[in-house]
């Protein structure tokens, strides 16, 4: 999804504004339950080791069928279309687009980087696809989404700010970012509405540097409470021995959780930023997502996985799916009711295919 304009500070430290007296706020609730999806989950990872991955079309659908199904505002709960053969279809075209250049590479270092060339400056072409094809298949009160968008602001997004990134070793990726959810946003549809997207290339550029300065000001601070760590192994471990080696894995140890936690803050700060500068129509979009809590959720997630040998990956999705969708709420301007259909092509099932392949998170 996508979200309202706010005057808050991008930061996400508190969750972002108090919604105006004016409008009507509409939580968003997930009623879904780990053992509910568990059972999912385990039956579909099931068939489609035992089908040879053609199952997983049929999986997608059942499992995000289940999270829309459990998902719902003012009472009513959202729908998705998605047909497994067609997603079965576009599966097996990704497969054959992705694996072509990786046997080109083994008939020669040119062909390969030939058929790399040509699979990449389609991409963008097959991003735009999928984003109409993700939401032609999803609905609410039987209106369904849609995406308008256009090829040539695909390549623009997808290929050129990315490439203009690299150039500029990552000092561009904010005003990528910025551009790239402007595009998604903006070119989505509810029936005849129209998502709205107003947060600036500014506002992005804040919320990297306060992850960046967050994350330099701890690494700093490790630093220097293992200063002589750093010496000992500076000097060559000639003094001492044992106990400069058990610092030196504390050391590590302390950098990677850092690391670990930073990245629930940046999350954090991204989804705030985002939801709280969409609209759709006159109605507004707020995220209070909490740092503290994200942390706490990923890590305990991460723990579980760990200890479970992966068992509990349905749980930890449910977890973070929900804490997500329920951190965002609709500052409704007026009835829900109003809405408008308007139809909308299908658009692509390879680009499904492809989006899923590579991990895509192209959904509202």
């Amino acid at each position: 999804m996508s979200l309202p304009p706010s005057d808050a500070s991008p930061s996400g430290f508190d969750g972002g504004q108090t919604p105006a007296s004016a409008h009507q706020v509409e939580a968003f609730v997930f009623s879904g339950r780990g053992s509910e999806y568990f059972r999912i989950w385990i039956v579909n990872l099931l068939l489609s080791i035992i089908t040879l991955g053609i199952y997983s079309a049929w999986a997608k659908v059942r499992r995000t069928r289940y999270f829309y199904d459990n998902t719902t505002i003012n009472g009513s709960s959202f729908e998705y279309h998605g047909n497994p053969i067609a997603i079965l279809k576009g599966r097996i075209i990704a497969v054959i687009l992705i694996g072509g250049y990786q046997i080109a590479f083994k008939f020669s270092l040119g062909l390969g980087v030939l058929a790399l060339a040509l699979m990449l400056a389609g991409m963008p072409w097959l991003i735009w696809k999928s984003y109409q094809f993700k939401l032609y298949n999803s609905s609410y009160r039987g209106i369904r989404f849609g995406f308008r968008g256009s090829a040539g602001r695909s390549y623009f997004n997808y290929l050129l700010l990315p490439l203009l990134a690299g150039i500029t070793l990552w000092l561009a990726l904010p005003f990528a970012h910025q551009r790239i959810k402007k595009y998604l946003h903006q070119e989505s549809k509810f029936g005849a509405t129209h998502f709205s997207f107003d947060a600036s290339v500014g506002s992005f550029y804040k919320t990297y540097l306060i992850g960046a300065g967050v994350a330099l000001l701890g690494y700093i601070a490790i630093m220097i409470t293992f200063s002589s760590t750093l010496a000992a192994l500076g000097a060559g471990l000639q003094h001492g021995g044992a106990a400069v080696i058990s610092s030196a894995g504390l050391l590590f140890l302390s950098l990677y959780a850092w690391t670990f936690l930073i990245m629930p803050l940046f999350l954090t700060m991204i989804q705030n930023l985002i939801w709280n500068h969409t609209k759709l129509g006159q109605h507004q979009f707020q995220s209070q997502l909490k740092w503290s809590k994200t942390a706490f959720i990923m890590i305990t997630n991460l723990i579980g996985i760990v200890i479970t040998l992966g068992l509990f990956a349905p749980f930890a999705h449910v977890r973070w799916f929900k804490y997500r969708i329920e951190s965002v709420t609709l500052l409704a301007a007026g009835s829900l009711d109003n809405f408008v259909a308007d139809e909308e092509a299908q658009g692509s099932v390879a680009g499904e295919g492809i989006s899923d392949l590579l991990d895509f998170d192209l959904s509202l």
